[in-house]
């Protein structure tokens, strides 16, 4: 036969091993075909024959190096390959894979006995080396270049051309630019090899907005409910600011979905759209109209329980809560059944997950519909309880094992429990060593009624530097310290722990100073959660010093002759109590301080205290109930309680002294009161990100004694933005945003306050790096000297905005921008705007 060049003109795997067929054919057909290859000298071949490759050579090429060509292929010289075969189907494929290249030609150039040779023809794609885009900003033009990721260098494919003009469009439409129109133009680079240009217009045109939204055939459910459950797509009217009136076909289509889920909540399964249309307005704004058929309302008729051996009737529906005669909800019964997603939901298949059902099933079923009344069926397969086999944790590098597994509600051998699960989620959050995205890896054996459990965990730095700030009485207050978080003391010693400290057994040191022109304080505190690492009781001790200078009031000059010097230590136990349940602590602790006065003028009433020693020995017992969870840093549900009491021996209850007649120095030399407090915080999520936090709290200073009167010491602070300052002599400052820092309480504090809160949170972001949310907020409270001057309804009030940014390594950073609505004891002008920096951690 003739020597010919057989052209291999690959354009898909699926035809590569037909092509080989046709071009190593003998026939005159197959020769036919071949009509652009180039002759040779004679040669012979077998067709399916394995030969030994004996080179490839590749034309075509711009900028690639043939030896670049030849490792795409995956082919080496030496190797054996049949024609045709799956190797070079695999080469030509991992050419086109590579997305270089146009197109890939193969020749079969050479063949000597048992060795072939290879032509690879190419075609490469061009590559993209400048992109300019007109008709918009060149700030926004940028931006959108590199949300396309148009970077030099990528090579431009017809993929790339229309996805690209299909993204710009998007982006526009999406904005309520539905008449966006975008043109992309490629031109070559004549700079370059092979390089080509793009450039794009976009003429955006004018932002389309929804005039009306009509609606034909309700009569049942009103316009403006249909509307209002169109979440996304809203009309445009003076003064909506809140949400902006434009049209998303994939917005639009999910408040279609919307619409038949409000009628199915209320009855209406049968509802359906018949048809939907937008209409055009001269003023170029769009009228949506969509046409109802609501059908008929129905109702629960008889709710029949199947297959429940474990719980009675009365039982399941105690938790399914719908009684006969009810509307028809489809979507509550689902939830009520299934569960709603939430780790606090209350349905059937979570009463049985808690019980050890890990394999039950749970299913409600129409079994009849007669006129407006609809039977159900809860069908249920109990199948035989489930046990924990194992529990494992991974993730934690620096976390000691023991310290994650006392706080887990699940052991081996314990039954399933979904709810022990999700608390144990819980608590792991509540150490704040880890990222709040706890994933639990539940693995079911169903052959051995078992599962194996393993908490996944992301590490985050257990140090913290702490940051406070603030400006208030005339100077910058700040608090700088070092909180190791999850620190080990018994490894103290061993050098090999130090990385750069010993960490991982849940422990906390906190060394704190905080400094202004007017005072100083120096801290030392350490916690041990689990005393002796078997039960959850906590040890806590600290040691402070403080130096306090005599101030100005109306000129803030400091006199550093006068001063106060605070020395106290404290030593305290808590424990987590088991009733009325575990979410309880009981924490009590002994403190004692003295207080040094060195002409320091201090008034207290009528008195002045100018020199002496004075000393505070007090017992402060606090309960507290927290199941707020998953963390600390924004908790999406449960509560905070506390109750607490702070009180001192009533010594002069237990004397004959006069205290009428003593010295100032003599009748406050051991400090005597007591101090009741309580908070009340909870948490309401609307969607996982939208947060309501609830806040009500109040304090009282009492006294034993009218003829002592209350302490001078212990007071409360009330206004600003709620940073901790001389709080070593045991003022509490409480924040009220909108006012400035403690002028809310007189100059030397209020013994009663009460305060009441409204907080919006809305989570941006709940990175490894950072936790942001945004909030919004109301709040009410004011400062009271005494229960004559009390009244709970005369409340300082303010309204305002504000972000939070959690970082690790920082704590919390944050602004806000607070209005107070009334003015300022002894004022008559309302307080107006205020800006407080938050700077610690404050939650």
């Amino acid at each position: 036969m003739n020597n010919l060049q057989n052209k291999f003109n690959i354009k898909s795997i699926s035809t590569v091993v037909v092509l080989i067929a046709l071009f190593f054919s003998f026939s005159t057909n197959a020769q036919t075909q071949q009509n652009d290859t180039i002759k040779k000298n004679n040669f012979s071949f077998e067709r399916g024959k394995e030969y030994i490759l004996g080179g490839i050579s590749v034309t075509g090429l711009k900028k690639f190096s043939e030896e670049t060509v030849k490792v795409f292929t995956g082919l080496r010289n030496g190797q054996t390959i049949k024609l045709p075969g799956d190797k070079l189907t695999s080469a030509i494929k991992k050419l086109y894979e590579s997305k270089q290249f146009s197109n890939v030609d193969v020749y079969l150039s050479r063949i000597d006995g048992n060795t072939v040779y290879l032509q690879f023809d190419v075609q490469e794609l061009p590559q993209l080396n400048q992109v300019k885009i007109a008709g918009i900003r060149k700030s926004k033009a940028k931006e959108l270049i590199r949300e396309a990721e148009l970077k030099t260098g990528t090579m431009v494919t017809d993929n790339l051309i229309v996805t690209t003009k299909n993204y710009f469009t998007k982006k526009y439409t999406d904005k309520g630019f539905l008449k966006a129109k975008v043109n992309l133009d490629i031109i070559k680079d004549t700079t370059d090899l092979n390089a080509v240009n793009m450039k794009v217009f976009i003429d955006r045109g004018k932002k389309i907005k929804v005039k009306n939204i009509i609606f034909n055939g309700n009569e049942k459910i009103s316009d403006k409910k249909l509307r209002g459950a169109m979440s996304n797509t809203k009309r445009k009217f003076f003064g909506r600011f809140w949400k902006t009136s434009k049209y998303i076909e994939e917005d639009y289509q999910e408040d279609l979905e919307s619409i038949l889920d409000k009628y199915s909540r209320q009855g209406f399964r049968d509802a359906r759209i018949l048809d939907d249309r937008i209409t055009w307005n001269d003023d170029n704004t769009i009228n949506i109209e969509i046409d109802l058929e609501e059908g008929k309302q129905y109702r629960f008729a008889d709710i029949i329980f199947v297959g429940n051996k474990e719980f009675t009737d009365e039982d399941l529906e105690q938790v399914l809560r719908i009684d006969k005669g009810d509307v028809y909800n489809g979507a509550v019964l689902k939830e009520r059944v299934k569960g709603d997603g939430t780790p606090t939901s209350e349905d059937l298949t979570t009463l049985y997950q808690d019980n050890g059902f890990l394999f039950s099933q749970v299913n409600a079923v129409e079994t009849k519909v007669k006129n407006d009344s609809i039977t159900v069926e809860i069908r249920i397969r109990e199948d035989e309880k489930a046990r924990i086999r194992k529990v494992t944790v991974s993730g934690n590098d620096k976390t000691n094992d023991h310290v994650i597994f006392r706080e887990l509600r699940v052991k081996p051998g314990d039954l399933f429990s979904r709810s022990n699960i999700i608390r144990s989620i819980r608590e792991i959050g509540q150490l704040g060593f880890f990222d709040q995205n706890v994933v639990p890896d539940v693995v079911p054996d169903y052959n051995n009624k078992t599962a194996d459990i393993n908490f996944a965990v992301t590490e985050r730095g257990g140090s913290q530097v702490e940051l406070q700030g603030g400006y208030g009485g005339g100077a910058f207050i700040g608090t700088l310290g070092l909180s190791f978080n999850n620190f080990s003391i018994r490894n103290l010693f061993n050098k090999e722990a130090y990385k750069p400290l010993p960490m991982g057994d849940g422990q906390s040191l906190s060394l704190r100073l905080q400094t202004s022109r007017t005072f100083s304080t120096y801290s030392l505190s350490f916690t041990e959660p689990w005393l002796g690492g078997k039960t959850p009781q906590s040890l806590s001790f600290s040691i402070y010093t403080s130096n306090q200078f005599q101030i100005n009031p109306q000129t803030f000059d400091v006199d550093k002759s006068r001063s106060l010097g605070i020395v106290g230590a404290s030593i305290g136990l808590g424990k987590r109590l088991k009733w009325p349940d575990d979410y309880f602590q009981l924490s009590q602790t002994i403190a004692y301080q003295s207080f040094r006065l060195n002409n320091y003028g201090f008034r207290v009433g009528r008195d002045i205290l100018n020199n002496g020693t004075l000393n505070n020995l007090s017992y402060n017992v606090v309960l507290t109930r927290n199941s707020a969870g998953p963390t600390p840093i924004f908790p999406t549900y449960g509560s905070q309680f506390i109750l607490g009491l702070k009180a001192t021996f009533p010594y002069s209850l237990f004397n004959d002294r006069d205290y009428t007649q003593l010295d100032p120095s003599e009748k406050y030399k051991w400090l005597e009161y007591y101090k009741i407090k309580a908070q009340g915080k909870w948490y309401t999520s609307f969607t996982d990100k939208l947060v309501l936090m609830t806040n009500a709290e109040m304090g009282f200073l009492g006294f034993y004694n009218s003829d002592i009167g209350l302490s001078p010491f212990e007071r409360f602070f009330v206004g600003g933005d709620g940073i901790a300052v001389f709080q070593l002599d045991g003022r509490e400052v409480i924040g009220l945003r909108g006012y400035e820092n403690n002028r809310l309480s007189s100059v030397d504090g209020g013994s009663i306050y009460n305060k009441f809160q409204l907080e919006l949170r809305y989570s941006i972001t709940d990175s490894p790096a950072a936790s942001i949310y945004t909030l919004g907020f109301l709040e009410a409270g004011n400062s009271y000297d005494n229960f004559e001057s009390f009244n709970p309804f005369e409340l300082k009030r303010s309204a305002g905005l504000g972000i939070r940014i959690f970082m690790p390594a920082f704590g919390l950073l944050g602004i806000d921008f607070a209005h107070g609505f009334d003015p300022l004891p002894g004022a008559l002008v309302k307080s107006g705007w205020q800006t407080h920096f938050i700077i610690g951690r404050q939650f």
